[in-house]
């Protein structure tokens, strides 16, 4: 295929994964590749090896391909370096497909992301097109993808229209009509509760995240993630170097990318399926915090114990 959508490429101090993610995007050869990098952190002594090993391998993009760069000399943190470099893209282009470093897409994801881009261009309902099916296949017999109230980064694409919303501090989090508006859509006070309790951490500051953020701000204005019926986005990334990722459930981990029959069946009408995004709680949120909770407890009755 000829991939004229621009990629991005979000790096920091893993060559190993950032290796693969690159052999993925010199597959399809887009023609303009964007790569934002944060800098070391002064206290990690090994960042600025790794650092500079990441960024060298960017000397193998040789196709025919414009190469922009957005270096950041010192470390920014995930959810600075993540929102400056979008806005710095999307200052340039219309329309993008992000990857970060750990999400290795199989080829058939940048022809998924290109078209949908392209048919929901001027769609004001649609905020977001992800790579990412958390639940592995859904209705997959039946379509191709469906809509989901819940934003996930692994492998994605959007458009500047959306981006332009984008606020990295959530401010509009303090007011209680914009959380009753986000109460209304996902229209499940178990769901809500689940959410609020992140949202709520995010706009205090206390996680390193920029995704969260772009999750509000597309449930306040009920915008409509496209979700692929398999999944076509694998990240290899978990471990202690994550950010993010170090405690998500291991069906999560095991998540292979598949290929994407074309071409393209759209799901019938343009609204929510909230069946599936129930399942995604159900196996996904309400698991992983259940667990959670779980070594809490273990950890606290083993202080105990040792009392």
């Amino acid at each position: 295929m000829s991939l004229s959508t621009p990629v991005v490429l979000i790096v920091f101090n893993r060559p190993d994964t950032t290796q693969q993610v690159l052999e993925a995007i010199q597959q399809v050869q887009p023609r303009k590749l964007f790569v934002i990098a944060d800098g070391p952190r002064q206290e990690v002594s090994a960042d600025a090896e790794k650092c500079a090993a990441t960024r060298k391998l960017l000397e193998a993009v040789e196709w025919d391909c414009e190469l922009l760069t957005n270096f950041a000399d010192t470390n920014m943190g995930l959810k600075r370096r993540v929102s400056t470099g979008l806005d710095w893209v999307f200052t340039q282009v219309d329309e993008a497909t992000i990857l970060e470093d750990d999400t290795v897409p199989h080829p058939s994801f940048f022809r998924f992301c290109q078209e949908l881009l392209e048919q929901y261009r001027h769609d004001r309902r649609v905020t977001s097109i992800t790579g990412t099916n958390l639940l592995g296949e859904w209705k997959s017999d039946m379509q191709s993808y469906h809509f989901s109230n819940y934003f996930n980064s692994w492998g994605w694409a959007t458009w500047k229209r959306v981006w332009d919303n984008y606020d990295v501090d959530m401010r509009l989090w303090a007011e209680p009509e914009a959380r009753s508006r986000v109460r209304d859509v996902i229209a499940d006070d178990r769901q809500y509760g689940n959410r609020k309790r992140l949202l709520e951490a995010t706009y205090q500051g206390k996680t390193k995240s920029w995704a969260y953020q772009f999750f509000f701000m597309s449930l306040l204005n009920s915008g409509l993630t496209i979700t692929p019926a398999v999944n076509l986005v694998a990240n290899v990334g978990f471990g202690q170097q994550a950010t993010n990722t170090r405690s998500l459930a291991a069906s999560q981990r095991r998540l292979s990318a598949q290929a994407m029959p074309f071409p393209l069946k759209a799901p019938i009408g343009l609204a929510v399926d909230r069946d599936h995004d129930y399942q995604r709680y159900k196996q996904v949120w309400e698991r992983t915090l259940s667990k959670r909770i779980r070594w809490k407890l273990r950890a606290l009755n083993q202080r105990l114990r040792g009392k």
